[in-house]
């Protein structure tokens, strides 16, 4: 599947940020990104020398970005390709899903429950729409929070009270997805063909 390039879209939220907090520190951008400071020094750098940005000392320890209209061009070249990108996994994993709903449906799976309640159970949900496949529970996986939407939110333990043909497992954690083990049910990945 399509994946964004971490390098483009790291730049790209940089930009973001720097558009939105122009005094914006190092530190404060490499917390809001999830990476080290020393690589968002480089990435810093590296803007500054593609002329996206330019820097101006406002004091002895503060600094101001300022986006360049070379900058603003480059922040919206960056949107778009990652709309695009995003476009294409999305579509992608939708037809996954539509793949793996037609498997169900030609073994004779009515019921299933969702193993995980993240975005890719939500377009599950949608996909399931007008199918002769009912949705019969969502397995919630980290915390037992229960809300979500009309369907029932249950927890690993609760698994015995669901009545459910399979598993459609709507998680990429590793982790998550070992828990399934002790389930004695038929389990579909959409990850596989």
């Amino acid at each position: 599947m399509n994946k964004t390039n971490p390098s483009d879209e790291i730049s790209m939220r940089i930009l973001e940020h720097i558009n939105e907090n122009p005094t914006i520190t190092q530190r404060d951008l490499a917390s809001k990104l999830g990476i080290a400071l020393g690589l968002t020094n480089s990435y810093i750098k590296r803007l500054y020398k593609k002329g996206c940005i330019k820097i101006k000392n406002l004091d002895g320890k503060r600094i101001k970005y300022i986006l360049t209209p070379k900058g603003f061009i480059e922040k919206a070249r960056l949107t778009c390709n990652y709309m695009a990108r995003s476009f294409n996994y999305f579509k992608e994993i939708k037809q996954k899903i539509d793949q793996t709903y037609s498997k169900m449906i030609d073994s004779g799976i009515n019921k299933i429950i969702l193993w995980g309640d993240g975005e890719l159970a939500e377009l599950c949900i949608i996909s399931a729409k007008g199918l002769p496949i009912t949705i019969a529970g969502i397995v919630r996986l980290n915390g037992d929070d229960k809300k979500n939407s009309a369907y029932t939110v249950y927890t690993i333990d609760e698994i015995d009270n669901i009545d459910f043909d399979a598993v459609l497992v709507t998680t990429f954690d590793e982790k998550e997805t070992a828990q399934l083990k002790n389930i004695n049910a038929k389990v579909y990945y959409l990850w596989q063909s």
